[in-house]
């Protein structure tokens, strides 16, 4: 009897086939999600028992008063010898917290962004100097001065602002005409970000010029931005090279407005960059003579990068728990939940809470994700979990917010946490743009 074997080619394309089954079943297996739910953080049991003992109930903005003070000394301990700091109010929006902050750092500079924040803290703090953070349409500085109440008069002259194009500049011309006083102007460079203003040149030029020819106007300053630097790839030094030439675009600027209003002026104007990212960049005066940062004394979750590694979180979202379930069901869909939970451990249970559709990421109880396939929802947002999951009804889930600017707006006055209780109430700014 002739017995037939597989030929060779057969028997290779047979073992390569096994051999790539088994390793895609191998592949398949190690990107199996790991349970991530445990116990809960005993800081976030006793921020939930004061905010019980508080009788909140309802989706609260927090505020950790001491984490916040340790960033702002962190903050203060990395500013060099001489450097300004100026309070980014967009990311801190609240009057409390911007005199707490003030208080803390010894500033008076504050950084503004939209008319009602202009108008408020122009009311509440007139003696404070108010730098624009973005261009004012021409309209709502006018505005500004037709609401400004005539007994805080004095705070508009303590505000600078920015101007990034020259027929802006031609409106506050008119503007400083029309209500007859002396306008501070502060210019924004284009420093890379590449979302407007000034680089240095003819027609940077041409618009110190006609600052200086107007008697309505006055030069104040600079104001350059990089946040795009940290997100550049070290490799090749891109970084330090987009770094360098920001600072060599910055130098041109101030060399340009030397030549018009001598280097004497220049050495006392203001000379503004940065911000939370990139503040530790500046490591003397040379170029700016004032950062700014906010977002660094909260650290919402975009803050999370090397340079602000020193920093803290010091905010969240609590909000109370609705609905807890001991297993995950999906409407229309209950006949794949048990594959689902056998894939995945950490869909084994539901809670549904009070709110949600924010920008947070959930931290406590740990392994909390939001389900994709069931959405979001600002009602009552569905959140799963592994296991080991153990909250119920009334108690709270905490979030990080992803950034402060718009998320502190959402929830009415901050709880400040600190010692274990909640200790006093915060109000926030009129929601605007």
């Amino acid at each position: 009897m002739c017995l037939e074997f597989p030929s060779m080619p057969e028997l290779s394309r047979r073992t390569l086939l096994i051999g790539g089954t088994a390793l895609a079943g191998v592949a398949t297996l190690m990107s199996k999600p790991s349970d991530k739910s445990g116990p809960r953080d005993p800081y976030f049991l006793q921020m939930q028992k004061a905010l019980t003992d508080a009788g909140i109930a309802t989706p609260t903005l927090v505020i950790d008063r001491a984490r916040l003070n340790a960033n702002i000394d962190t903050l203060k301990h990395h500013l060099p010898q001489g450097m300004g700091y100026r309070i980014v109010a967009k990311s801190l929006p609240s009057l409390r917290l911007i005199d707490h902050i003030r208080k803390r750092t010894g500033t008076d500079r504050l950084m503004t962004f939209n008319l009602p924040m202009l108008l408020a803290l122009s009311t509440e703090m007139p003696e404070a100097s108010q730098l624009l953070g973005k261009p004012l349409p021409v309209q709502a500085a006018r505005q500004y001065f037709h609401k400004l109440p005539p007994e805080r008069s004095d705070a508009a002259g303590r505000v600078q602002w920015l101007i990034d194009t020259p027929k802006r500049l031609e409106q506050y011309q008119d503007l400083a005409k029309d209500v007859g006083r002396t306008l501070n102007i502060n210019l924004e460079l284009d420093v890379g970000l590449h979302r407007g203003g000034f680089e240095p040149g003819s027609e940077l030029g041409a618009v110190l010029h006609e600052i200086e020819l107007d008697p309505n106007l006055e030069f104040a300053g600079f104001m350059g931005y990089e946040p795009h630097i940290p997100s550049l790839p070290t490799s090749l030094g891109w970084r330090d090279k987009a770094l360098a030439g920001a600072w060599r675009s910055y130098r041109a600027a101030l060399d340009q407005a030397a030549e018009v209003f001598g280097k004497e002026a220049i050495e006392q104007i203001t000379r503004n960059a940065a911000g939370s990212p990139t503040y530790r960049y500046y490591e003397d005066t040379s170029i700016a003579n004032e950062v700014s940062a906010g977002s660094c004394l909260m650290k919402p979750t975009h803050f999370d990068t090397e340079l602000l590694e020193p920093h803290t979180p010091a905010s969240f979202i609590a909000t109370p728990v609705i609905k807890s379930f001991a297993r995950t069901r999906m409407p229309g869909l209950e006949f794949a939940d048990n594959t689902k939970r056998a894939w995945d451990p950490n869909y084994s249970k539901t809670i549904f809470i009070y709110g949600g559709h924010w920008l947070p990421d959930p931290v406590d109880p740990p392994g909390l994700e939001y389900n994709s396939t069931f959405g979001r929802s600002s009602n009552q947002e569905m959140l799963n979990g592994g296991p080991e999951l153990q909250i119920a009804p009334d108690e709270f889930v905490f979030l990080r917010p992803h950034q402060s600017e718009a998320v502190f707006l959402q929830f009415g006055d901050i709880a400040v946490y600190e010692d274990g209780e909640i200790v006093d109430s915060w109000p926030v700014f009129e929601a605007s743009a």
